[in-house]
């Protein structure tokens, strides 16, 4: 019987690669969602210098890529924020449940044994 919580909690080979697999799924996530918001932020000067009617455009006196660089971080950065925690958060909830699967499942296995031999 593999009894994964015991083995991460020890720190066993096992349960090395199980926490080593979570860590590495949490920073591609934060690799990704990184990645997409220096897109999101790059992309805006590159289409005020390609785009003549955006570049030239202005709102009370302020051209509209100032406005929409001054303005447009605030809301990328909590949403993405929000995201990555939402993310992580279902990814510790998935390691938690292969872990509790597997104590479970020793428990369910050790059980029958136990009723057979009678109260302890």
């Amino acid at each position: 019987m593999v009894r994964t919580r015991v083995q991460v909690a020890q720190q066993s080979g096992v349960g090395e690669h199980l926490v080593r697999g979570l860590v590495r799924a949490q920073l591609g996530l934060a690799l990704r969602l990184g990645l997409a918001v220096v897109l999101i932020f790059v992309a805006v000067p590159i289409l005020g210098a390609t785009v003549d009617p955006f570049a030239a455009s202005t709102v009370f006196g302020i051209r509209l890529n100032w406005i929409v660089l001054g303005l447009l971080p605030y809301p990328v950065l909590y949403l993405a924020g929000r995201l990555y925690i939402r993310l992580a958060e279902q990814a510790e909830r998935d390691f938690l449940r292969l872990t509790d699967h597997d104590l479970d499942s020793a428990r369910s296995a050790e059980g029958p044994a136990r009723s057979a031999e009678g109260p302890a």
